[in-house]
């Protein structure tokens, strides 16, 4: 078989020689030697797959840093790998001639997905401090899953875990990615979910990219973390979660703090708050010193406050003595006054009495007088009636409204007026008024 496959390699070597090839990198890796290790495929999507390998020195002369979905032209020895049987080429130089087209519908996603906004950090959510249960989305068959549990069981063994199964590679995977997380929403039994995956090509790590996953991460009501394939792998699922981690293994170390770093923490805070007990007890023990020391012996205080009420019993006394002397002085002072008072009324009486007597007999003189004052007062006023003047043969004039008239100042010729005499009265006429002369 050996020599069949040289054969065959020299067959190869002398009929196509150096040849020249264009395609699409898949599954690309560099070993810690130095040397690469990928496959082309062809960029239309055809299922034509060639073995790559790219040793150290060819390596060191690439311009630019080779990753899958990219479009290159390679120049190349074909070959036959002997130990697997698989032709393969090795290439010797290796040119970037553009970008596949499933790179090309990777970065036209991303553009539209960031436009709406799913990849704001604004809406990322922190991650709780120190969760009690996790999810994990993953294969129950990957790697990926061991060694989430295995690094949860050694940094935080006291989270508990469920795991939502799910396929993480093919056509069917992004609906089961889809319908594991939406089980995470409806059940609500964890504080964060681990969304994991081992590495592969984009073409294996496609369904990370597919936008129904995408979405379903960001309607995710739990904080998302990512881990999916190594450190330079980039899916879209990675840049909706909540937080990006390079790995795996990664992302369980973001998602559980360390259980030692955690007791250490509790210790230090047990630590500070006993400090803050003894140092709060030390200060309320001074306080009930100094207070005892206020305070002293009960019956020194007792014995001065009985002392105390003596004295104010004194001082009371005195006072009510005090008083009642003043009072009694105020009561003789009162009595005097009233004494006065009541002698001052007496003789305010006598002088009433004296001037009642006077007013009586002053009444009853003015009583006598006047019918005498009265009785002149008539006959003067009897004097001046009009109606003795009248009968002594005067007359009067007045108006026609009965107002007397006292002289001719206000009369006009054709008046009428009224002449009044004792025994009756005339209606005139005046014909005319002549005023006379004032007197010299």
């Amino acid at each position: 078989m050996a020599a069949l496959l040289v054969a065959t390699a020299d067959v190869l070597a002398a009929r196509f020689g150096a040849v020249a090839v264009r395609g699409e990198l898949s599954g690309f890796s560099r070993a810690a030697s130095g040397h690469c290790y990928f496959s082309l495929k062809d960029a239309d999507g055809a299922a034509a797959l060639l073995r790559c390998a790219m040793f150290r020195r060819a390596a060191t002369l690439v311009d630019f840093a080779p990753a899958d979905g990219q479009q290159v032209e390679l120049r190349g020895r074909l070959g036959v790998y002997d130990a697997r049987g698989e032709l393969q080429l090795v290439v010797e130089a290796m040119q970037r001639v553009g970008t596949g087209a499933l790179y090309e519908e990777f970065l036209r996603r991303r553009a539209r997905l960031a436009a709406e906004g799913l990849f704001d950090a604004a809406r990322k959510r922190p991650l709780p401090a120190f969760p009690r249960v996790l999810g994990i989305v993953t294969s129950p068959a990957a790697a990926a899953l061991r060694d989430v549990l295995t690094t949860l069981q050694r940094r935080s063994p006291q989270v508990r875990v469920v795991i939502y199964p799910s396929l993480v590679q093919g056509a069917d995977a992004p609906a089961a990615l889809v319908a594991a997380l939406q089980q995470v929403g409806r059940r609500a039994e964890v504080d964060a979910v681990l969304l994991v995956r081992g590495g592969g090509s984009l073409e294996d790590l496609w369904a990370f990219n597919d936008e129904r996953v995408v979405r379903a991460v960001a309607a995710c009501p739990v904080p998302v973390v990512c881990g999916v394939g190594h450190e330079t792998d980039i899916t879209l699922a990675d840049l909706v979660a909540d937080l990006r981690a390079p790995t795996p293994t990664a992302a369980a170390e973001l998602a559980a703090p360390l259980q030692a770093e955690a007791l250490a923490q509790l210790d230090a805070a047990a630590a500070s708050l006993q400090r803050a007990l003894q140092r709060t007890l030390q200060t309320q023990a001074q306080r009930l010193d100094t207070a005892a020391l206020r305070l002293g012996q009960p019956s020194r205080k007792l014995l001065a406050q009985q002392q105390g009420l003596e004295a104010l019993a004194r001082r009371l006394g005195l006072g009510l003595r005090a008083v009642q002397a003043r009072q009694a002085e105020q009561l003789d002072a009162l009595s005097q006054r009233l004494q006065r008072a009541v002698h001052a009324g007496l003789q305010r009486q006598e002088q009433i009495s004296s001037l009642g007597q006077r007013l009586q007999r002053t009444t009853q003189a003015r009583l006598q007088r006047e019918p005498l004052r009265l009785e002149a007062a008539a006959q003067r006023l009897a004097a001046q009636d009009p109606a003795r003047v009248l009968k002594r043969g005067y007359a009067w004039v007045e108006s026609m409204d009965g107002r007397p008239v006292p002289g001719v100042a206000k009369l006009r010729p054709g008046q009428a007026v009224r002449a009044v005499w004792a025994d009756g009265r005339a209606t005139a006429e005046l014909l005319s008024v002549e005023p006379l002369p004032p007197s010299q």
